[in-house]
């Protein structure tokens, strides 16, 4: 369903200086001007302790990889953050994007030699969870399978593993966070809910609660918003492994953080996936640059708090519009260098989740590049279509939807007009 990650973030440049640089007074250094931008954007992923190759967190660390950091933040490809900035929604509560100042600062300051700079400028370092902690904070419920035998060779393996909750009364979801024991063999899992008497429509797959792949480590929900843990559920872990070479074992883990008991919040959100239909029909001939629409009718009015895309290898760029019901458009967002090799998943800000009533169409647009320009193509010689495998490809995204009755929709479309009048 996801594609395999390759672990490597930057390709290893070890540069070796002989020479002390000497730094004039106007240059970049990295005390003063570089290490807060890491700071901000890079560290999070960039210290000791996590899968990234290297730590940003002092000059000594970061001072080897300066050119290979300057050409990946000037193909922004680092941090991973795909969107195109120019088009769609511009604000994001999750954005660990770079400025264009900040690339011209790092530019700037690898340009001049890359130089440290006083260290009474050395801002002060971020602190980091331990990897092995949780994201969203301190679990309420934790829900763990059974251990499972990875092979050491052989082809990737899909399986569902299952697990029961010992959770006596419903209960109203905040954040949730899926954790692997062993990140080395997990491509990905999703978690899905499996109730005791669900409602008509309820797909026998179950309702898809959290996802866990590089880039995508857990779920917060917005202020008041939440999903519904019914008592007596019991969950599906769809999980994709890939072998090694040793025989290895795994065990995952699903987090619950909640609202209060008998708290209920005022938005109930939902995680809606919209595909091109059928799937097979998304095909990708060689050497060709192709196009695949997917469209979805919002029944009823709705905010929308999320925006993930999903790809495999050959996937290049995602754009969300809407078509209103005026039939005007309008882009939403839009993803113009997506990776593969990263799942993120962009979270709207509170006053910019886009508010869209019933009736309007929510329409995808996919560009896949099966052509030797695009440089994680496995063989741009073959055809491809849809499929789990990663040399195989898809075409979807994950949408957080928060359905809402005429009289909130109406409150909030106005409240957000108001807002807009005063700034």
């Amino acid at each position: 369903m996801i594609a395999r990650v390759k672990k490597h973030l930057v390709p290893v440049i070890v540069l070796v200086f002989a020479c002390a640089v000497v730094t004039p007074s106007s240059a970049q250094t990295f005390t003063k001007e570089v290490a807060p931008i890491f700071n901000k954007s890079c560290a999070s992923c960039h210290h000791e302790g996590t899968v990234a190759p290297m730590s940003l967190m002092t000059y000594k660390d970061a001072r080897p990889w300066a050119r290979a950091i300057k050409e990946r933040v000037l193909m922004r490809d680092m941090p991973p953050w795909h969107l195109d900035k120019t088009v769609g929604i511009r604000r994001y509560k999750n954005d660990i994007s770079l400025s264009d100042r900040d690339i011209q600062t790092i530019v700037k300051w690898v340009d001049a030699g890359a130089p440290e700079g006083d260290l009474a400028a050395m801002p002060k370092p971020p602190t980091f969870a331990s990897e092995d902690e949780w994201f969203t904070g301190r679990p309420d419920l934790l829900v763990t399978t059974n251990d499972f035998v990875m092979y050491a060779n052989g082809p990737d393996w899909w399986i569902d593993q299952y697990a029961d909750m010992t959770l006596a009364e419903d209960r109203w979801i905040k954040s949730m966070e899926i954790k692997p024991s062993n990140r080395r063999i997990v491509h990905h899992a999703v978690v899905y809910a499996l109730e005791q008497n669900p409602p008509a429509g309820t797909p026998e797959t179950g309702i898809q609660l959290n996802e866990y792949a590089v880039g995508k480590y857990g779920n917060v929900f917005a202020e008041n918003t939440g999903m519904l843990l019914k008592a007596g559920t019991r969950l599906r872990f769809d999980m994709h492994y890939f072998a090694i070479g040793s025989e290895q074992h795994n065990r995952t883990t699903i987090s619950f953080k909640f609202y209060p008991k008998g708290f209920v919040p005022k938005y109930q959100v939902r995680s809606v996936p919209i595909r091109n239909i059928p799937n097979d029909e998304l095909e990708i001939p060689p050497n060709t640059v192709v196009r695949t629409d997917g469209y979805f009718r919002l029944q009823r009015n709705a905010r929308i708090d999320s925006f993930q895309p999903h790809m495999h290898m050959r996937g290049r760029a995602m754009t969300l519009e809407a078509i209103h019901l005026n039939n005007t458009t309008e882009i939403l967002s839009s993803v113009d260098h997506f990776n593969f090799n990263w799942h993120v998943n962009y979270i709207y800000a509170d006053d910019a989740a886009p508010l869209l009533p019933a009736g309007t169409v929510l329409h995808m647009i996919g560009i896949h590049d099966n052509t030797a320009a695009n440089p994680h193509n496995p063989d741009p010689t073959v055809w491809a279509g849809f499929g789990e495998r990663s040399v195989d490809d898809m075409l979807q995204v994950w949408l957080d939807i928060v359905y809402l009755d005429d009289a909130e929709f109406s409150r909030l479309v106005e409240e957000r007009k108001t807002k807009a009048l005063i700034h």
